[in-house]
């Protein structure tokens, strides 16, 4: 894709990237969208990705990012880096909390060659405590922050969410802190360390649901597609699939019951407050699917739209982007790859009307930009040629 005239959000921004997996790179990969100069530093011989970098994990995850290679464990490499911090504004990682201070690349090492420079560390637990040593992974984290224990249905055990939903969230809470250093900075100065894990992360994410424990100690309990406490919110069949409705206030709980031509349902004593329709949510339910199952999705979204009643299909992913609002949207975007020529991505969710998001290139190929990179740190060709052939660089 060519690339769009005109300022970029964060062009004036260098990310060092250090990433690997899932939560690092979506931290990265918001910051990059937006016209920061990332540089994917790369080992030169071990790759640790989330699939085969020619795949669409790998592909979504990395690009707009220059890839160069570099040997961290080495005198010259450590040179290297501390050349590229002197000019970095943001430097992200997320080795296991050790590892940083094994390679001497810590935020207290960094800041004393840039004291400017904000230093983002995602790990699976934070930094110390009891279990800073556990290697952090989703599914792990899902089930420890409490996520896996308020999904799916009754008596069918934990169950985890169908996406890696506390990688993707850390990684967006370690953009929004470095944005925050960032504006910071222009006050004091001087950058920080910011800092976000997965199982906070999944925390973050059950948000009214943890808050019903903090507050007050009720133990949230799984109820499948239902809401928890709003009724009647939930997944219901019909002639040709399944379908949400969101019916919650006693005003549109009236248009939906209404809609469907059942005024038992609004003469039921039950059902007549919030709480009875809450308690009663197996019975409600099963009166509703009654009435549902007699008409097709389509039929139903149509209908109860003019009645006011929030409602939706619930689609499988081919049908999520042949959704007219979804492509309206833009939700995916299309890049050109050097291997792989024109592939589709998944859009920047974010839209800024003045510097939007920008999807100028694809993923690089493994230290592509290797040369480039070190000439614009002022090392001549020899240099280069000299790393190369002691593994510094690939």
């Amino acid at each position: 894709m060519t690339k769009k005239s005109g300022p970029e959000a964060l062009q004036h921004i260098c990310v060092l990237d250090l990433t690997r997996v899932r939560a690092g790179p979506v931290c990265v990969r918001h910051l990059a969208d937006f016209g920061a100069d990332v540089i994917k530093i790369e080992n030169v011989s071990d790759e640790s990705y989330a699939g085969p970098r020619e795949g669409p994990d790998f592909q979504n995850l990395h690009r707009n990012k220059r890839s160069m290679t570099l040997n961290l464990k080495t005198d010259s490499g450590r040179e290297i880096f501390e050349a590229l911090v002197k000019k970095a504004d943001v430097i992200v990682e997320n080795y296991r909390p050790d590892v940083k201070f094994r390679l001497g690349i810590d935020y207290e090492s960094m800041k004393k060659i840039n004291s400017r420079i904000v230093y983002a560390s995602i790990s699976g637990f934070g930094q110390d405590g009891p279990y800073v040593n556990r290697p952090g992974f989703d599914q792990i984290t899902q089930g420890m922050s409490g996520l896996m224990s308020v999904t799916g249905k009754p008596g069918d055990g934990p169950m985890r969410v169908g996406s890696a939903v506390t990688d993707v969230t850390a990684g967006l809470l370690a953009a929004m802190g470095i944005l925050t250093a960032l504006v910071e900075r222009e006050q004091s100065g001087e950058g920080q360390w910011v800092q976000s894990n997965l199982l906070q992360a999944g925390l973050t994410l059950l948000d009214f649901q943890a808050a019903r424990y903090t507050m007050k100690g009720e133990v949230a309990e799984q109820v499948g597609n239902d809401h928890p406490t709003f009724m009647p919110t939930s997944a219901y069949p019909t002639a040709d699939g399944f379908m949400n409705v969101a019916a919650t206030g006693m005003g549109v709980w009236e248009k939906f019951a209404s809609a469907l031509n059942r005024p038992d349902l609004l003469n039921d004593e039950q059902f007549k407050q919030a709480k009875g329709r809450s308690d009663g949510r197996e019975r409600l339910n099963q009166e509703i699917a009654k009435s549902l199952i007699a008409q097709t999705t389509a039929y139903w979204v149509d209908y109860l739209l003019e009645h006011g009643v929030p409602c939706g299909p619930i689609y499988t992913m081919d049908q999520v982007f042949d959704d007219p609002q979804v492509q309206h949207i833009r939700a995916t975007v299309k890049v050109h790859h050097p291997i792989l020529g024109e592939i589709t991505l998944l859009n920047q969710g974010i839209q800024l009307s003045r510097t939007p998001a920008n999807m100028k290139s694809s993923s690089p190929l493994k230290g592509q930009h290797t040369d480039e990179i070190l000439e614009e740190l002022g090392y001549a060709k020899s240099a280069i040629e000299e790393f190369k052939k002691d593994q510094t660089i690939a």
